[in-house]
């Protein structure tokens, strides 16, 4: 199983790197990727929202949003029903970007699956969902 976790972080290190070097949008970087696409997926939800979503501790995803904000590509407001929380909303400069964004997730995952049935790909999505499912069931028991 060990093996199987080093090989999920391969996959993703190089699907980091795939992305970096075909978005033009140089400031942002591989970890800035997942918050644009959740930011853009569901505008306005709260930085804990997201924290939740991506499985991303609150600081982390505070810094993040810290530098997109800085960077032009999101905006934070206070909720009208928790002015501690802060809604996180997508800027022109994102949704201009995003379609790109997409596009090469799109081809990274084309080209990732290639020479894989569509029955393998069905059941190791299933396998995966799963797994993920129990992976969020152990960290949630844990806060």
């Amino acid at each position: 199983m060990a093996k199987f976790m080093k090989m999920l972080n391969n996959v993703s290190r190089s699907q980091a790197v795939y992305r970096h070097s075909r978005i033009s949008a140089p400031e942002l970087q591989p970890g800035h990727y997942a918050f644009t696409l959740a930011i853009c997926r569901e505008p306005g939800r709260s930085q804990e929202e997201l924290a939740r979503e991506l499985c991303i501790n609150k600081s982390t995803v505070t810094r993040n949003l810290n530098y997109l904000e800085e960077h032009g590509y999101i905006k934070r407001h206070a909720l009208p029903s928790d002015k501690r929380q802060l809604s996180v909303h997508p800027t022109e400069k994102l949704l201009a970007v995003i379609p790109e964004i997409r596009a090469v997730s799109d081809d990274w995952m084309t080209l990732l699956s290639e020479g894989i049935s569509e029955e393998e790909l069905t059941i190791f999505n299933s396998v995966l969902a799963r797994m993920e499912a129990r992976a969020r069931e152990i960290t949630e028991a844990q806060e």
